[in-house]
Parts: structure tokens; C-alpha cells; sequence
């Protein structure tokens, strides 16, 4: 069985120490060699300044293939396309593109009056550049806006026929969620790829938060095992148990590409990515 190609998500820093514990993430998943990796935009684009600073720093100092974030969030159309037309001119060939979450406390995603209506028409607008390398947002459960699970499906082909290269998951638990929506992807005429979010499960009352507002369904034996892992003091050797399993079965089934959301966290994913067989020598010698 081949080794995986992994990729890997951050979200930059808003203060001195989340600084310090991004370049220390970075500094620790590096030498893994990921395919990419990819920096978030904040809800409404309140962290638009500090993407560009984090995506050209990494590119610079790491020498790593970085997707930035860009969204459709509180921009103008030109505001949006001069912020693309930014990290072409820094060296950014690719780019996660996504509708966005609206500003907290705003009760929904509304354009802005001269701006993107969707995902869509952004990535319609980007693929006309012929700039950049297009990675957009998938669901593999409901996504909350969406009627059924087909819409769901029926807006990423649209996404694709729009131009966009590859799409990466929202997270999930079980492998048979992704497994599924690969399926109907397939089904529904979708012949590019579509790379499984994966989650290490850091701290289990934060990403139950998470999943909640994503709609991701949780499992009813993960709250009791998390519950008395922590009492033990062992949620760390559950949470990477549980995430190794998760990885090697999705491998099993064909996958050949796994994006971590570190949250900014390096150690459950370099030790699931080392369970894999995913080490710095290793990874040279499968690119060899």
C-alpha cells in the first residue's frame, strides 16, 4: 500500500503567542513534505491582512506549496480580485476558494452590494485569470444551508464546472461518510478530486462545538469515549488511535490524499502522520 500524499490546514495568528504556536506547527509539519498547505480566512475577513502575512512568510521561510484562503466575505468584486491579484504578484499559485462565513452575530451570509454572490461566481472569476490552482469546499453530510445531501453534491459540480481543480471535505468521524458522498460525487459525474478533511480530535468539547455548527454527525460511543479517556488521561492516545483508524481505513478504500485541519496543533497530526508511515525520510524516498 502506497503512502498517502498529506496536506495540511492553519489559520494565522491574532496575537504574539498564537504567533509563536503557528511557526512552531509549521516548523514541526514541514519536514513531513506536504503536497500543500493552506491558510484560513477569518469569518467576515477579519483576518485578511494576517492570511497574506502568514501565506508569504511560509512560502518564504519553508519553502512549502501554500493555498491561500479567499472569500466572498464583506469585498467588493475588485477588492476581492486586487487581494488575488496580491499573492500573484507574492508567488501564491493556488487558492481555497470559498463563500465564507459571515461576520459573528450577523445572522447569515449577505453579498456585499458589489461583490461575489457565491462560491460559484468566485470561482468563475479566479478560473478566468488563468492564475491560479482552484481548491474549493465540499460537505459530506448536509451542510446546514443545504436542502439535502444531493444539493450539497449538485453545488460542487458546479464549483468544478466552474473551474475549480480539486475540492477538500469538511471533517467527519466515520470513513463510510466520506466513502458515501465519494460514491455520489462519482455518480453525479464528478471526476476530479475530492480530498477527505481530516480532524485530530485535540480537544473533544471544542471540535463537538464545531461539528455541531458544520453539521458534522457524531457518533454516540464518542462522547462516553472521550469522556472516559479523559478521566484516565488518555484522550491523546484515544484521539490518535481513533484518527490513525479513520486514515487507514479511507487509504484501504483508495484514497490517496489526506488534508489535517491542524487547528494549529502539530502533534496529533504528526503522530497519525507517522503512523501511517508518513516521516520526513520516508516521504523524500516515495517522492524519489
Amino acid at each position: 500500500m502506497s503512502l498517502p500524499r498529506v496536506s495540511f490546514e492553519f489559520f494565522p495568528p491574532k496575537s504574539l503567542d498564537a504567533s509563536f504556536r503557528l511557526w512552531e506547527t509549521v516548523r514541526l509539519l514541514a519536514p513531513l513534505k506536504p503536497a500543500f498547505v493552506s491558510v484560513t480566512y477569518g469569518a467576515g475577513g477579519t483576518t485578511r491582512k494576517l492570511t497574506h502575512e502568514a501565506v508569504t512568510t511560509i512560502g518564504a521561510q519553508f519553502g512549502l506549496n501554500v493555498a491561500a484562503h479567499l472569500t466572498c466575505v464583506d469585498a467588493s468584486r475588485a477588492e476581492t480580485l486586487e487581494i488575488a491579484d496580491a499573492y500573484a504578484a507574492a508567488g501564491v499559485t493556488e487558492l481555497v476558494a470559498l463563500r465564507g462565513d459571515p461576520p459573528k452575530g450577523s445572522g447569515g451570509f449577505v453579498p456585499h452590494p458589489e461583490g461575489f454572490a457565491s462560491s460559484v461566481e468566485l470561482i468563475e472569476a479566479l478560473a478566468a485569470t488563468g492564475r491560479f490552482t482552484l481548491r474549493v469546499g465540499a460537505y459530506p453530510e448536509r451542510h446546514p444551508e443545504a436542502t439535502d445531501a444531493a444539493a450539497d453534491v449538485a453545488w460542487l459540480k458546479r464549483k468544478f464546472e466552474a473551474g475549480a481543480d480539486s475540492a477538500i471535505t469538511q471533517f467527519f468521524f466515520e470513513a463510510e461518510t466520506f466513502l458515501r458522498f465519494r460514491d455520489a460525487c462519482a455518480k453525479a459525474g464528478i471526476d476530479r478530486p475530492v480530498i477527505p478533511g481530516i480532524v485530530p480530535i485535540e480537544n473533544w468539547a471544542g471540535i463537538r462545538r464545531f461539528a455541531a455548527a458544520c453539521g458534522a454527525a457524531i457518533p454516540a460511543w464518542m462522547d462516553e469515549a472521550f469522556d472516559k479517556a479523559g478521566r484516565d488521561g488518555r484522550a491523546d492516545l484515544l484521539a490518535t488511535a481513533l484518527c490513525t483508524e479513520l486514515c487507514d481505513r479511507l487509504i484501504g478504500e483508495g484514497v490517496e490524499d489526506l488534508h489535517f485541519y491542524t487547528l494549529n496543533r502539530p502533534h496529533l497530526t504528526r503522530d497519525v502522520c507517522h503512523a501511517l508511515g508518513v516521516m520526513p525520510e520516508t516521504v523524500l524516498e516515495n517522492v524519489a
